[in-house]
């Protein structure tokens, strides 16, 4: 259908049919069929422009024109190929998570979605063909994702013997990525006003409100300098700094800090390696889920029964046997073994960290229907050896990726059937 539709536009952009002559003019033609998709002309031009212009932005050296106009051909072919894949695979991508990627770039930029949108429009970009390329974009994505993470696997003698090297070792050291911000005072103020002033800012910090903001909207004659630092290791941190970070929580601050006529404020935004210390939670719950013959209502009051039922001494875990629709605790007797932060969703992760140990929570509601819960014990867990395993993994895995993704994508155009007109 594809096909016939891009033919069809062809045609009507190809033909100029001039008095009785008929004259045919061709504007527009076919100059690759790729399995059932074809390539117009119009759009290799379309994309040559975007090439060039992205050479020219960065300031590089355009390649001869022939060899520019064969890679921007393979691309389009390649991409052909994997947007029908994406259509046999049946991948949608739903109107939220464009909105939530027009939010990224837009806060990318500093700008409100609807302020990007404006920008772009003012600009003479259009917003429906930015969402077509977001969507071209996470289709081929999920397409290259699905079809090359199957083919790598990390094994355990891998990661231990990745562990072992000079850049494992590097690689799970502590490391921190700061936020800093610095005020050097000039002799012709008063050093003590400065330090007051610098004093308001850390109260204002510690009361909630967001460091950028507060640091950002300094006055004269307090005006901040600074920047990201990245993420450098605790023997590359300024010496300044390098006994204080180790002592931060991810999301906090420290200052002011003061140095000779300068004060100085921290803000650590990543934490990396080190001890990792996590608070863990042992709960089970029992699930009611509304259905075509149980509304909302009576599974809300199926799940305050069961409650009251074993606050009156029947087995929480029996309970959670016959009545459970959690498929995967209910056999468990509701048990869902240590959660870690972050692990269930938001509503339950609240109703789980506000629980008294050994209570069952009255019924509450998430998207999967209604909850009681019990808190069983709670612990801290020392999950070190657990998250530098995975960085480790996550690492070979991404080394591998590509290299997968290069073989594949030379596998799959050469199974196409690519006819370059």
């Amino acid at each position: 259908m594809k096909q016939l539709v891009k033919l069809a536009a062809g045609l009507a952009l190809g033909c100029a049919i001039s008095g009785a002559q008929a004259a045919v003019e061709i504007l527009d033609k076919v100059i690759a069929v790729v399995d059932d998709d074809v390539i117009m002309e119009s759009e290799l031009q379309e994309r040559l422009v975007v090439v060039k212009n992205n050479i020219t932005s960065r300031g590089l050296e355009a390649p001869p024109e022939d060899a520019l106009v064969r890679e921007t051909l393979d691309r389009l072919i390649l991409e052909s190929i994997q947007l029908q894949k994406g259509v046999r695979y049946g991948i949608r991508i739903e109107d939220q998570q464009l909105a939530a990627a027009v939010g990224r770039l837009a806060s990318q930029n500093g700008l409100t979605p609807q302020q990007f949108v404006d920008q772009l429009e003012q600009s003479g970009g259009s917003y429906g063909e930015l969402l077509a390329n977001i969507e071209r974009e996470m289709i081929i994505q999920r397409v290259q994702g699905g079809n090359v993470n199957q083919r790598i696997d990390i094994t355990t003698a891998e990661i231990e013997a990745f562990l072992d090297t000079e850049e494992g070792q590097q690689l799970i050291q502590p490391a921190y990525r700061l936020i800093h911000a610095r005020l050097d005072v000039s002799d012709d103020i008063d050093l003590d006003a400065a330090r007051t002033y610098v004093g308001s800012l850390a109260e204002r910090i510690k009361d909630g409100e967001e460091f950028n903001e507060v640091i950002g909207a300094s006055i004269d004659p307090y005006q901040f300098k600074g920047g990201d630092l990245g993420i450098r290791p605790e023997s590359d941190l300024p010496s300044l700094f390098a006994p204080i970070a180790p002592t931060m929580e991810q999301g906090s601050f420290a200052g002011p800090i003061e140095n000779g006529r300068s004060f100085h404020f921290i803000y650590l935004l990543e934490k990396r390696g080190g001890t990792q210390i996590i608070p863990q939670t042992s709960v089970r719950h029992i699930l009611i889920k509304p259905s075509e013959i149980l509304t909302n209502e009576q599974a809300q009051e199926l799940a305050a029964e069961l409650r009251q039922r074993a606050l009156n001494g029947e087995d929480f875990a029996d309970l959670a046997r016959e009545y459970s629709e959690d498929i995967g605790s209910a056999q468990e007797g509701g048990d869902l073994g240590w959660a870690s932060p972050g692990q269930m969703v938001p509503v339950f992760e609240e109703q789980m960290s506000n629980a008294e140990l050994n209570a069952i929570t009255e019924p509450f509601q998430s998207q999967f229907g209604w909850h009681i819960l019990q808190v069983m014990d709670r612990r801290d867990q020392d999950v070190t050896e657990l998250v530098n395993r995975n960085r480790a993994q996550d690492f070979l895995h991404n080394q591998k990726y590509q290299e997968e993704l290069e073989a594949w994508l030379q596998q799959i155009r050469d199974e196409a059937f690519v006819d370059i007109k």
